[in-house]
Parts: C-alpha cells; sequence; structure tokens
C-alpha cells in the first residue's frame, strides 16, 4: 500500500516538561504536535481500513521545501535527486514523528515495524511518501 501526504515533513523535537503538582508532564513541542495532528487527519481520510496487524516493512520519502536563494542550476540539480538534503533535520527525526503520528492508524504500534527504508529530497511541492508492506511469515 503507498499513500502520499500533501504536508511538509516535521522532525520530532525534543519534548518539553511542566510540572504538574509534585509529578512533571512531558508532551511535543506545538510545531510537532500539529504535525502529527495534521498527518493522523489525512491519513483517515485516505485509509479507511484497520490498523495493519503483524510484522511491517515501510518505506518512507519526506520531500522537504527549495530554499528560494538559489541558483537556477543548483535548484535544478536539487530538483532531480543530484544533490539531496544533507542538513539538519536528521532523516531518523523525521521518522520518529511520523511513525508516531500513524500509530493506531496504518498500524496498532510502530514497534511491529521490523524494517525501514527513508530518503529525504527536495522538491517544490513537500510531502511524504510511504510505502507499507506485511511481512508473509512461514508459520
Amino acid at each position: 500500500m503507498k499513500l502520499v501526504f500533501d504536508i511538509e515533513p516535521v522532525e520530532q523535537a525534543r519534548p518539553r516538561a511542566t510540572r504538574m503538582g509534585r509529578g512533571i508532564r512531558l508532551y511535543d513541542p506545538k510545531k510537532v504536535s500539529v504535525y502529527k495532528k495534521q498527518l493522523a487527519m489525512m491519513c483517515k481520510f485516505q485509509y479507511k481500513e484497520q490498523p495493519l496487524l503483524g510484522q511491517l516493512i515501510v518505506s518512507l520519502k519526506f520531500y522537504r521545501h527549495i530554499q528560494k536563494s538559489l541558483s537556477k542550476k543548483e535548484r535544478e540539480l536539487r530538483l532531480t535527486g543530484a544533490h539531496r538534503p544533507v542538513v539538519k533535520p536528521d532523516t531518523d527525526n523525521y521518522i520518529k514523528s511520523t511513525l508516531d503520528g500513524l500509530n493506531g492508524l496504518l498500524w496498532e504500534d510502530d514497534n511491529q515495524i521490523v524494517k525501514i527504508v527513508a530518503e529525504k529530497y527536495y522538491s517544490e511541492q513537500p510531502r511524504v511518501e510511504i510505502e507499507v508492506e506485511e511481512l508473509e511469515t512461514n508459520d
């Protein structure tokens, strides 16, 4: 199954903390929280099945915007994929926020994922593309 979410990918940031009486409550920064909620809404619109069970293989492609102040040559190199993002945010932080945002929707829990392939690209249309494959088990 392949899904495309027309949303700018957002990296998982360190959780914030606040005191609650004698305890501490951890929460996502607003930017991450909004991303996860928007991703969940888009997923509910595109995927109307029950969450997948079992072992999963997930392929993720994160397309981030291209800066405006680039030469035409550099812009073309980025659009063709010859130059890929080797700047922050890190790919693993994109993975974390995206997988967490889809828990309970595409899969019961992201601990079911046994293999991940993730890539970062530049694009004029920021988006997140996800392919999910159920791993066949020989019982």
